[in-house]
């Protein structure tokens, strides 16, 4: 983070001029009903011919299919994101930086589930995001490490290291990810908010209450993810502190009953945002469709925070979810019609609000 960047006022006005601009270029629900009714050397002809064609272009030569898609996905929403971060001055710089750890988080997790389950090198690789501050060099000894174990050794020294090495314990006794994830994300959302600027006023409230809805939302996926992975983990000790809807102690409470945290959600102030999502989650017992639902909900959250105060942070974070969602939809397009998915099984794997 340089001095030039940090130092000075921020310059919301100009950023968010960007992200607008930025945001009409996303991909539509029309762009999605196209995409579905392709193949995957399709699906790259026609990315060729939007925002992606850069990417396309460059790694045409080396890929093809959908390893051109994937590759290319992840190395336009690098440069999206690091725009950001050249665009920006002063404390909004410093907001988004932090902000965009979250992808060093995802860039572990996604390590540390391929490991799991067999994947090769290459294949994680495909799916890491270099947008955060871990550097190529290190994110390739990573992918690179033979076992779980080393990955938690090679984080030692990083914000994850004693987490993971206290939550490792517990997965090798289960085996399941869940405590090993949760130690990731609860280690990005409380460094993320305990280095909030504690200056007052109505954009940076409206900063914390974006986080702590993420926030919520984790801690009300994995309450399910427990519940529903019969391990005898206590959900108290995977609790993500800074949010608002649940207590620790509601939280162990409500993982042991789906249906009393399903109440509990639908009772909540999210209860709006989520009632087809819980209707589908009581009818089809469906883990994965609540959880697009929540990421769903949490797009339509931001974006309400940024028609509430344009002029914050919100606007950009909500583009960033808006631009992940994208990239999400597409890759999920491409492998669900490399593996002969229906149009209607590879709809329901999509994030559409």
């Amino acid at each position: 983070m340089s001095a030039r960047k940090t130092e000075g006022s921020s310059n919301y006005e100009y950023v968010n001029a960007r992200v607008r601009k930025r945001r009409s270029l996303l991909f539509d629900d029309e762009d999605y009903r196209k995409l579905l009714r392709m193949g995957p050397s399709e699906i790259a002809r026609y990315m060729e011919e939007t925002e992606y064609e850069e990417e396309i272009n460059a790694l045409g030569s080396r890929y093809g299919g959908v390893d051109l898609i994937e590759y290319a996905l992840n190395r336009n929403l690098a440069k999206h994101f690091d725009d950001l971060l050249r665009w920006a001055d002063g404390e909004l710089y410093e907001l988004i930086a932090r902000y965009l750890r979250k992808f060093d988080a995802w860039n572990v997790k996604t390590v540390i589930r391929g490991l799991y389950s067999g994947a090769d090198a290459d294949t994680i690789e495909s799916d890491l995001v270099y947008a955060g501050e871990f550097d190529r060099q290190f994110l390739d000894r990573l992918t690179e490490a033979g076992s779980i174990e080393e990955v938690v050794e090679l984080l030692d020294r990083t914000r994850y290291g004693d987490p993971l090495a206290d939550a490792y314990a517990d997965f090798e006794e289960t085996d399941v990810l869940v405590p090993l994830e949760n130690a990731v994300d609860r280690s990005y959302y409380e460094g993320l908010l305990a280095e909030t600027p504690t200056s007052s006023g109505r954009a940076m409230e409206l900063y914390v209450e974006f986080l702590q809805a993420e926030i919520d939302f984790r801690n009300a996926r994995n309450a399910l993810r427990i519940a529903r992975s019969g391990a005898d983990l206590d959900p108290a000790e995977y609790f993500i502190e800074g949010g608002q809807l649940f207590r620790e102690s509601e939280l162990s409470q409500l993982s042991t009953n789906v249906d009393e945290l399903s109440t509990f959600i639908r009772d909540s102030t999210y209860g709006d945002d989520l009632t087809e999502a819980l209707d589908d989650l009581e009818r089809t017992d469906s883990l994965i469709g609540f959880e697009h639902a929540l990421d769903a909900a949490l797009l339509e959250y931001s974006d309400h925070l940024s028609h509430v105060f344009p002029l914050s942070v919100c606007p950009v974070l909500a583009y960033v979810l808006a631009k992940e969602r994208e990239v999400d939809n597409i890759r999920a397009i491409a492998r669900g019609r490399e593996a002969g998915l229906t149009e209607d099984q590879i709809e329901s794997e999509l994030v559409i609000t």
